[in-house]
């Protein structure tokens, strides 16, 4: 259950920081400043993988079973996150994704 919670909160925790770099890229690029846009998106998926990582690799020092269920965990919710992903634009217009 440790291996869960860890992964769990670490996925959430790195969602609310790629929450807010979309943000920041939203406004970066309403000014038209690329550059920053970029360099933000970048540190942000970076940032995401190594926390969610850096969480598994020590639960996973702390109990074998509890990092292998943080893995399994980890896995599972970044499988349903690109397949979301895929599906919602997949669905939505050209014009909702333009904005």
């Amino acid at each position: 259950m440790v291996g869960y919670a860890v992964c769990a909160a670490a996925w959430i925790s790195a969602s609310a920081m790629q929450l807010a770099a979309d943000r920041h890229v939203k406004r970066s690029l309403a000014r038209g400043n690329r550059n920053s846009a970029l360099g933000t998106l970048a540190a942000a998926i970076l940032a995401r993988v190594w926390l969610v990582a850096l969480a598994i690799l020590l639960v996973g020092l702390s109990d074998r079973e509890s990092g292998l269920a943080a893995a399994v965990l980890a896995g599972v919710l970044v499988t349903a996150h690109l397949a979301g992903m895929a599906i919602g634009r997949l669905i939505s217009s050209d014009e909702e994704l333009a904005r």
